[in-house]
């Protein structure tokens, strides 16, 4: 196996692990006011977190930024809390212009970092960094891409099956994942 498949793998892998189901979290809410005949903007949408979630993790593995990780481990809840009640309370700001744009760049520089210290481990042996930071960052990218294509698929239940309403759809999920980030909030090491 290549160096390239080798990140991608572990990137695709890292996003996909239960274990770090805080991103999931993430991924889901963001997407949640979105159906699959939206492809071309979560596409836009899941492309703009992965940007601002590579610079960080870029600058972070250069050891350029480098941030408290019981605060980064805060931090990744909040943005989880604030895109599902941006969700919940928040209409369009202009038609095919929604918030979650700048949800997903912006909060995607501080899910970065949640990244870096296990991307820094990674490549602790690595004589050049950049083939496996790109390849990781694309498996993230294929990962999160897989998780919204899950999501989507199962969202065509309530949607399409059970008639139930995009608006309405979109509530259940973020009130549930705002439940979720909140516990996760409360339970944080940063207290």
């Amino acid at each position: 196996m290549g160096q390239f498949e080798l990140y991608f793998r572990l990137g695709t892998n890292h996003i996909l692990d239960l274990a770090g189901f805080d991103h999931i979290l993430f991924i889901i809410v963001l997407c949640s006011s979105y159906s699959i005949s939206d492809w071309r903007r979560i596409i836009i949408l899941v492309t703009a977190f992965t940007i601002g979630h590579s610079i960080t993790l870029v600058l972070a593995t250069f050891q350029l930024l480098n941030l408290n990780s019981d605060l980064v481990e805060f931090l990744i809840p909040i943005t989880i809390a604030i895109t599902a009640a941006g969700n919940v309370v928040g209409p369009k700001l202009h038609p095919g212009t929604q918030i979650n744009y700048f949800f997903a760049s912006f909060f995607g520089l501080i899910h970065g970092l949640g990244f870096s210290s296990y991307l820094r481990a990674l490549l602790g042996t690595e004589i050049s960094i950049l083939t496996p930071l790109f390849a990781f960052n694309v498996g993230l990218e294929a990962g999160q891409f897989l998780i919204v294509f899950f999501f989507l698929l199962v969202s065509l239940l309530p949607l399409k099956i059970l008639k139930v309403k995009q608006r309405q759809w979109t509530l259940v999920v973020s009130v549930v994942i705002l439940a979720m980030a909140v516990k996760m909030i409360m339970e944080s090491n940063f207290w």
